[in-house]
């Protein structure tokens, strides 16, 4: 004979609802049919209880394009109901860790999806110390050397996992990485000290969306490649009065403002918080508004930006 408190538990468990997918209510749903998610808007340090640098964008309510993989990412992107199965493309503007540490976790995760279609991944070539696209790739999953080789079959899209298709993004002029019906994806490099990294730009659903990635702001081209961009999304990192390595690395509030002004964008989403940025935010803020006329808005973790 059962007692009471087991007789309590098989009705609480015979009462309970079965178990479905469905999507997260930090899900971005927009009338727009395209909305940008911030997966992570926070840098390399985990003093800041942000996740590092991640973006989404969602199309008629499909998670279709990924920018950076930061650390913590992996994270958002479930508590977003994002889906491996949606994504055509991954674009990773350099490989800083807190701009692509996670991304073979995301993999590893995708694998049980039962994605078959290859999956497109660009990224800068080599530069300095770091890999190019290609090369970063094998180094994590090569079936002989890599750190995860167990994974290898997203280098050729056997063992049952699909194939990434990867597109390595040279210094120079801007470059078509990806396009289908309704979605074209442009890259270019920016200066960002001796890192090479890249600025992506997403043309989709009538709509406009330029990720800066880390940079100076020294190159006069972008703002032309950002040119009357929808939504601009820029790293704000230090403070006005940085300088050394800091300053070849990253734009400080100002040349921030005067890029974004230069551009002609409809909104500034600002990001990439740390603590020396994050310090005095309200300011830094001012700073680029002063150059900047249109609406900034600040990023947070899973917050949803439209058009």
């Amino acid at each position: 004979m059962k007692t009471l408190p087991e007789l309590i538990l098989l009705v609480s468990l015979a009462t309970l609802p079965l178990v479905s997918c469905v999507r997260s209510e930090a899900q971005c749903v927009s009338d727009a049919g395209v909305t940008l998610q911030v997966l992570g808007s926070g840098g390399p340090i985990a003093d800041d209880a942000r996740a590092s640098s991640s973006y989404i964008l969602w199309v008629d309510g499909d998670s279709r394009v990924l920018i950076d993989a930061g650390g913590g990412s992996f994270l958002r992107f479930g508590e977003a109901g994002a889906n491996f199965l949606e994504l055509d493309f991954v674009g990773l503007s350099h490989f800083h860790t807190d701009h692509s540490a996670d991304f073979p976790a995301l993999l590893k995760s995708g694998s049980f999806s039962g994605r078959k279609r290859a999956l497109h991944v660009a990224g800068p070539d080599a530069g300095g110390p770091f890999p190019g696209l290609e090369a970063w790739l094998t180094s994590l999953l090569d079936s002989d050397a890599g750190a995860y080789g167990y994974l290898s079959g997203f280098l050729d899209g056997t063992g049952g996992r699909p194939m990434l298709v990867a597109k390595e993004i040279a210094d120079g002029p801007s470059v078509t990485v990806y396009k289908d019906t309704d979605t074209v994806i442009e890259a270019m490099h920016v200066p960002h000290g001796i890192v090479p990294a890249v600025a992506f730009k997403v043309s989709v659903a009538g709509e406009s969306f330029v990720f800066a990635s880390d940079q100076n702001g020294s190159n006069a081209a972008f703002a032309e490649f950002a040119k009357d961009a929808s939504i601009l999304v820029m790293h704000l990192v230090v403070p006005e009065d940085v300088s050394g390595v800091a300053r070849r690395l990253h734009a400080p509030p100002g040349v921030v403002g005067a890029v974004a002004a230069r551009s002609g964008a409809e909104k500034l989403v600002l990001s990439h918080f740390m603590a020396r940025s994050l310090k005095e935010l309200d300011k830094n803020a001012e700073l680029v508004r002063s150059g900047y006329e249109g609406e900034v808005i600040l990023a947070e973790d899973l917050a949803c930006v439209v058009p």
